[in-house]
């Protein structure tokens, strides 16, 4: 297993997004820790780590009042450019992230460029045909929610892992890669986090 981390600069666009919210959730965390105390404040201080993650991730997962017209994101397209270079290799992928809203993002981008693709989330009915359909590699890319995707899945025909946004349990993300770096994988395997 080789892990590789690629640090991704947020574009002008997220940048200013982001220190405007921070400045904004910093404000109401210091009120809420004034008013009610460290303690009775947890809820506003993870909204606050929430919405800066989100940002990272893409705007457009953000709630409307905060987005602020902001519509690009640097981390998806450094994937998109990952993705392409990674596909035509002949690369088997698997693609996690924490938001379903941001696989969503990620399947319309897919289905622009006509990569083919299976998607896994906690609304899935089936898992058991788009893991067969992997295993046989009809589809050469995974997208998977981490929660869905992280325990009980055997994919040994992937020999890449992209974490698209990063999860504050280690050990969840290891579990998501353990999917196909496991008993039975015969190749080696390349994680991509993408920070």
């Amino acid at each position: 297993k080789t892990e590789l981390v690629h640090l991704i600069e947020l574009n002008t666009g997220q940048k200013d997004l982001y220190e405007t919210v921070r400045a904004t959730m910093n404000k109401r965390v210091r009120e809420a820790i004034a008013a009610r105390g460290i303690e009775q404040s947890q809820i506003v201080f993870l909204d606050a780590l929430l919405k800066l993650r989100q940002i990272c991730c893409h705007p457009k997962l953000l709630p409307q009042d905060f987005a602020n017209d902001v519509h690009e994101s640097a981390k998806l397209d450094f994937l998109k450019e990952l993705l392409a270079v990674l596909i035509d290799e002949g690369r088997r992928i698997l693609l996690f992230s924490q938001f379903t809203s941001m696989l969503a993002l990620i399947e319309a981008e897919c289905t622009r460029r006509k990569i083919k693709y299976l998607l896994l989330t906690g609304q899935s009915e089936d898992r058991e045909t788009p893991v067969k359909r992997f295993q046989n590699k009809e589809v050469p890319l995974f997208l998977i929610s981490l929660r869905a995707g992280g325990v009980g899945l055997n994919l040994t025909a992937a020999d890449t892992v992209i974490h698209y946004d990063p999860w504050w349990n280690p050990a969840a993300e290891n579990q998501a890669t353990d999917r196909a770096h496991r008993i039975g994988q015969t190749k080696p395997v390349f994680v991509h986090k993408l920070v």
